[in-house]
């Protein structure tokens, strides 16, 4: 991730220092009598003055302050669960000393002032955006801080230095007089705010490392915050898509006669993506999509099967690789060992399968403006491939996102499958229309976490030490032939394919990391941790294999080869003493234990777990430690941890995505099943206090689940687990 956004910086940084740098805020009245307060991130933009009603904000506004002392901070990431709803606002609410009761949170539009400032993109991924935001909001909320400290003391006639703030109010203590932000709004307005206004020292927060209840909890309970799927325009119709079985394959001929008859029923219109059905409701086209009478060409289709496919990676093994890493002598290392271990591991397809199905609604109706509401990661992008496809500017298509059901990544696709062909159906129709895709034709239609093959070798001396590791993987490349290979590949390596691999922190002097990136027409993608969520396994479990085929105790070694990492060494002694390592589980429990590091965070993880005589596999309890630096809010970062456990879980326990002749063999969740609350482990869950800048949390967690589950496997069966998911293998209670 860090060779991404160093690849993003350079590539932007042309453009970014060509901004104007006059203004880091702009305050201009709105009515009622309040102030709006807008920004850039991270450069400064000069805004313009004007006259707007409630709720309505300009593209660079990120903060307002109303009459009735109401701060609303307009969050320009998406809200996915993870709670960027209540972060943001608190970044800004800490360094405003504002009443944090008194704070509420607006989805910004879709605008350039709201791009992540390290992605310069509007785009939520990759656990970016508290460390995206954290200087940036913070800098917002100061410089409001003191620009409503320069109306007090314009009103009052006062020096600034007399001022202080406290709880959204402006004291002047020799005069014993205060004034909330809201009544001071008036008076603020036309004051300069200053470009680099001076930042809290972290032991004066109040609000930063707080576990405060969420903004938005409320909102999903009583079904007032609005998700893609609540999405309404009157007179709106819905559509559903007919898509070929195979990648890549193509609709020959259409027999719709029974389709176009059947109630309720529209149209039916021939699209670049499949076939779509537009009906006055969900069942009706659905139904109708059902009675298509469709051929298909194949002949340019994949027709890979998974065992094929892993024969070939196997295949790949014995060639060398693209090297992403090299690093002393391996051929001598291996010429002079005493111990050599070597293991292949093989993990196939994974889906997001998230709880909302992939869906857009768009009011089109042949003029030069359209309007979208979705749910959707990457609200810029879809914007802009919306307007590609209506062919409008992308100023002129409005794109409001909306709260999402899960995202994993799914909502931020690469080829923005779902808007343009909602944006298609738009085109044909124009008429308001909600395209819906059913969780069968997600699963079944892509986008997956590419399935991956590894090979690890590894020498020992004489003493037990490790002298030697070299680790070849096979696994398509996400960035490659699309709009973010230039940031992603560099030199024929895809960086997601070898991220947690080339970079593991272990003292080992001689080491090899290559790579093969083979060529499928299965559409693949980022999915929640990425390249982590299969190299962190290979990585994590072979050092088990190592340390159990020598007999050494597993966290004992680690602890051996980190002493020049300080924070995974930390992590790992953290989770070890949570987890009471030096202390013998009950019968029949067996322990894994794991370090890993992604997104900037640490995390270890330790998990119990029993195998019967008859293979029944039961996963007791798992504790997680994180180092995540500043925590802003603890509370979220647990949650965090925890719905990373139970997604890792699923994945390892379940998650496999099988193709034959080319077609999907899965298509919800009754094939494809993620764990039910009564099989979650007991979770204990341990947030490091740091001082370090923060790291990320809502993908960290996941990547150590899975290798820490098979690694208790190792030791309470002496067999290594060498392919994914576990099922195959065990009976999962």
């Amino acid at each position: 991730m860090k060779r991404i956004l160093d690849t993003f910086e350079t590539k932007h940084s042309a453009s970014v220092t060509g901004l104007s740098r006059r203004h880091f805020l702009q305050l201009s009245a709105i009515a009622g009598g309040g102030i709006m307060v807008g920004f850039h991130l991270p450069e400064v933009m000069a805004g313009t003055p004007v006259q707007m009603p409630h709720k309505t904000v300009q593209p660079n506004a990120f903060v307002r302050i109303t009459a009735d002392n109401w701060i609303t901070v307009i969050v320009g990431h998406t809200e996915m669960g993870q709670g960027v709803t209540t972060i943001i606002p608190m970044l800004v609410a800490e360094e405003m000393d504002a009443d944090w009761q008194r704070v509420r949170w607006e989805q910004a539009p879709t605008a350039p002032a709201y791009q992540n400032p390290l992605m310069h993109q509007q785009l939520t991924g990759g656990s970016l955006t508290t460390i995206a935001q954290y200087e940036p909001q913070r800098k917002a909320g100061a410089a409001v801080r003191e620009v409503m400290l320069a109306a007090a003391a314009k009103r009052w006639h006062v020096d600034v230095s007399s001022l202080r703030t406290d709880t959204g109010r402006v004291i002047h203590d020799a005069s014993d007089r205060s004034a909330t932000y809201g009544e001071l709004a008036v008076d603020a307005v036309g004051i300069e705010p200053p470009a680099n206004p001076k930042l809290k020292d972290p032991k004066n927060f109040k609000i930063i490392g707080q576990p405060l209840r969420r903004i938005d909890a409320m909102t999903k309970v009583d079904g007032s915050g609005k998700f893609g799927m609540d999405a309404y325009v009157p007179g709106m119709l819905i559509a559903v898509l007919a898509r070929p079985p195979l990648f890549g394959g193509k609709i020959s001929h259409v027999d719709a006669t029974v389709a176009k008859a059947m109630p309720n029923v529209v149209g039916v219109y021939e699209t670049p993506q499949g076939v779509a059905v537009v009906a006055k409701d969900f069942w009706s086209a659905k139904r109708a999509r059902d009675a298509l009478v469709l051929m298909y060409s194949d002949v340019i289709g994949e027709r890979v099967s998974t065992d094929e496919q892993r024969i070939m990676y196997r295949h790949l093994m014995s060639l060398e690789g693209t090297v992403a890493r090299s690093t002393g002598d391996i051929e001598l290392a291996q010429r002079s060992a005493t111990k050599t271990f070597t293991a292949d591991y093989w993990f196939p397809y994974l889906t997001h399968a998230p709880m909302e199905p992939l869906n857009a609604t768009i009011d089109y109706r042949g003029g030069n403006t359209a309007e979208v509401w979705m749910s959707t990661q990457w609200p810029e992008g879809d914007q802009h491939a919306a307007a590609s496809v209506l062919g409008l500017k992308p100023e002129q298509v409005k794109l409001n996102t909306l709260l999402t059901g899960g995202g994993f990544g799914r909502r931020s696709s690469l080829g923005f499958d779902v808007i343009i062909a909602a944006a298609h159906i738009a085109k044909a129709v124009r008429r308001p229309v909600k395209m819906i895709w059913t969780r069968d034709q997600d699963i079944q239609g892509g986008y997956y976490r590419p399935s991956a093959y590894h090979r690890l070798s590894a020498t020992l001396d004489s003493q037990g030490t490790i002298t030697s590791w070299t680790n070849r993987i096979a696994v398509q490349s996400i960035g490659t032939g699309t709009v973010m290979e230039r940031f992603i590949v560099k030199n024929g390596i895809d960086s997601l394919s070898v991220e947690g691999a080339e970079d593991i922190p272990y003292a080992i002097p001689n080491l090899r990391v290559d790579l093969h990136t083979p060529r499928f027409q299965v559409p693949v993608l980022w999915m929640r941790s990425v390249g982590h969520s299969h190299t962190a396994f290979a990585v994590e479990h072979f050092l088990e294999e190592i340390a159990h085929g020598i007999g050494k105790d597993p966290y004992q070694m680690r602890r051996e080869l980190l002493q020049e990492k300080p924070r995974h060494l930390a992590t790992l002694d953290a989770v070890a003493k949570l987890a009471n390592w030096s202390t013998q589980p009950k019968a029949g429990v067996f322990r894994g234990i794991v370090v890993h590091e992604s997104y900037g965070s640490f995390v270890g993880t330790v998990v119990e777990a029993s195998v019967t005589t008859d293979q029944m596999l039961t996963v007791h309890k798992v504790y997680s430690v994180i180092d995540c630096g500043v925590a802003v809010n603890p509370d979220l970062v647990k949650a965090q941890m925890e719905s990373s456990i139970a997604f890792g879980l699923s994945s390892a326990l379940y998650g496999e995505i099988t193709l034959n002749k080319g077609e999907v063999q899965q298509g919800n969740y009754d094939d494809y099943p993620v764990v039910r609350m009564n099989q979650m482990p007991q979770i204990e869950t341990m947030v490091v206090e740091s001082a370090e800048s923060p790291g990320g949390a809502g993908e960290p967690g996941v990547a150590g689940v899975a290798p820490a589950l098979a690694n208790a496997i190792l030791w309470a069966t002496g067999q290594p687990v060498r392919s994914l998911p576990l099922r195959h293998s065990f009976r999962v209670v």
